[in-house]
C-alpha cells in the first residue's frame, strides 16, 4: 500500500513538474526569440535582468535534451515577488535555483515519455496557467493605486461619502432557554451579575453552553459578535436573531442587560447583554484614500477583464449544449476527513513532499477567486507600479 501511495504522488509532481516546464518552455522560446531578433513585438516583454540579447541567449546549464539559458533564468526570478528574490542574493542560493530548475526539466522530460502530457488533469492545469498569465498581463497595462491623480480620487470620495459612513456597531452576549418562565427567573440574576457571574449562569442554564469542565474566559461566554442597527445590511450577523439585534440597540450602557426577556421565531427566549459598542464614524478623506485607490484599480482590472472576454468571445463564437448540460450528474459528497487528517491518503503523500496544493480553480497558482488577480499597493514601498 505504501508503494503505491509513494507512485500515486511520484506521478502528481510529474503532473505538475510538466505544467511548469510547458510555461517555462514557452517562455524560453520568446526569450531566444527576442535574443536573435533585438526588439519584437511590443507585447512580447522586455528581456529579463537588464541582459544584452547575447547574454539571455548564453545556456547555463542543460537537462536532457533542453538547454536553461541565462534569459530563462532571469525571467525565473523576476517572476518571483520582492521578498521571494532576496532569498538568491549569494551565488550559492543562486545555485540552488539552477538545481531546482534541472529537476523541474528532468520531471517534465520523464512525464511526456510516460504520457502525461496527454492527461486531461495536465491539459487543464495548464489552461488555468496560461490563463492567470493574459490576466496578469492585462493588468500590467494598468494604473497602480499610486498612479491616480490625487483629484481624481478626491473626486470619488466626495461622490461616495455614504460609503464611508460607519453606523454605530455593539456586541450583544446571550444566555438562551426554551421556557419562557426559566428565562424570567434568570433575568434577574442576570441582570445583577458580574461578567464571572454572567459566565457561570450561560454555563449553567443556555442551551448554548459548551459545558463544563470549562478553562475559557467566563466573562466572554455567549457573545455572538458585533451587529449594526436593524437595517444595516453591512452590519449583519448570522448568529444573531433580528428579535435579539433589535434589543441590544434598546440597551442604555456597555455591560448592562436588557429588562426584559426577548423571544425569537424558534421558540426560544434570550437575555440580551451588550457586551462592547463602537461609536457611528464619517471616515474622513485622509482615512478613507488608500481604500479608494485599491477599490478603483479592481474595477479597472474588472473593467479590462471584462472587455477582453467579450472581445475574445467575438474572435471565438462560444456555443453550449444546454440539452447535455442538463445531464451532467455530479458526484456524490466523499466522507468528511478525520480531524487534522485528509479523506484521500494520496492527498497526504503530496503534504509529505511538501507540494502546495491547487490553485482555487483548481490549477497550480490560479489566481485568487473567478479569474481575479489580486492588487498588491505598492504605493508605499519605493517599487511603484
Amino acid at each position: 500500500m505504501r508503494s503505491m501511495v509513494t507512485a500515486h504522488g511520484f506521478v502528481r509532481a510529474l503532473r505538475a513538474s510538466l505544467c511548469v516546464s510547458l510555461i517555462l518552455a514557452a517562455s524560453v522560446v520568446g526569450c531566444k526569440d527576442k535574443a536573435l531578433e533585438g526588439k519584437g513585438r511590443a507585447d512580447a516583454g522586455e528581456i529579463p535582468g537588464g541582459l544584452t540579447p547575447q547574454q539571455a541567449a548564453l545556456v547555463v546549464a542543460k537537462a536532457g535534451d533542453h538547454e536553461i539559458t541565462l534569459g530563462e533564468f532571469a525571467a525565473t526570478i523576476e517572476r518571483m515577488d520582492q521578498f521571494d528574490r532576496l532569498r538568491y542574493q549569494t551565488p550559492e542560493r543562486r545555485r540552488e535555483l539552477l538545481d531546482q530548475m534541472i529537476t523541474v526539466e528532468l520531471l517534465a522530460e520523464e512525464a511526456r515519455k510516460r504520457g502525461l502530457d496527454k492527461d486531461p488533469e495536465t491539459a487543464e492545469a495548464l489552461r488555468q496557467v496560461l490563463r492567470d498569465a493574459m490576466l496578469k498581463r492585462t493588468r500590467t497595462k494598468l494604473r497602480g493605486p499610486g498612479d491616480i491623480p490625487e483629484p481624481e480620487v478626491r473626486a470619488y470620495y466626495e461622490s461616495h461619502k455614504k460609503e464611508f459612513e460607519e453606523p454605530e456597531r455593539r456586541r450583544v452576549a446571550h444566555i438562551v432557554v426554551k421556557d419562557k418562565a426559566k428565562a424570567e427567573k434568570l433575568l434577574a440574576d442576570a441582570k445583577k451579575a458580574n461578567p464571572s457571574q454572567w459566565g457561570e449562569l450561560m454555563l449553567d442554564h443556555s442551551v448554548e453552553s459548551p459545558g463544563r469542565p470549562y478553562k475559557g474566559a467566563l466573562e466572554l461566554l455567549g457573545d455572538l459578535g458585533l451587529v449594526g442597527p436593524s437595517g444595516d445590511a453591512r452590519g449583519d450577523n448570522a448568529k444573531v436573531p433580528e428579535e435579539v439585534r433589535k434589543a441590544v440597540f434598546e440597551i442604555k450602557a456597555v455591560g448592562e442587560v436588557l429588562d426584559r426577556v426577548v423571544g425569537t421565531s424558534d421558540g426560544q427566549f434570550h437575555i440580551v447583554k451588550m457586551m462592547g459598542k463602537t461609536d457611528a464614524h464619517a471616515r474622513t478623506y485622509a482615512e478613507a484614500e488608500r481604500t479608494i485607490r485599491i477599490s478603483m484599480v479592481q474595477r479597472e482590472i474588472q473593467d479590462a477583464e471584462k472587455a477582453m472576454e467579450t472581445e475574445l468571445r467575438k474572435q471565438f463564437p462560444v456555443q453550449v449544449d444546454e440539452g447535455a448540460l442538463a445531464k451532467v450528474k455530479v458526484p456524490d459528497l466523499q466522507p468528511a476527513a478525520a480531524p487534522g487528517g485528509s479523506a484521500d491518503p494520496m492527498d497526504e503523500m503530496d503534504h509529505d513532499h511538501g507540494r502546495p496544493g491547487p490553485g482555487p480553480m483548481g490549477g497550480p497558482g490560479a489566481a485568487p477567486g473567478p479569474g481575479r488577480m489580486p492588487v498588491h499597493d505598492h504605493s508605499h514601498d519605493g517599487h511603484g507600479h
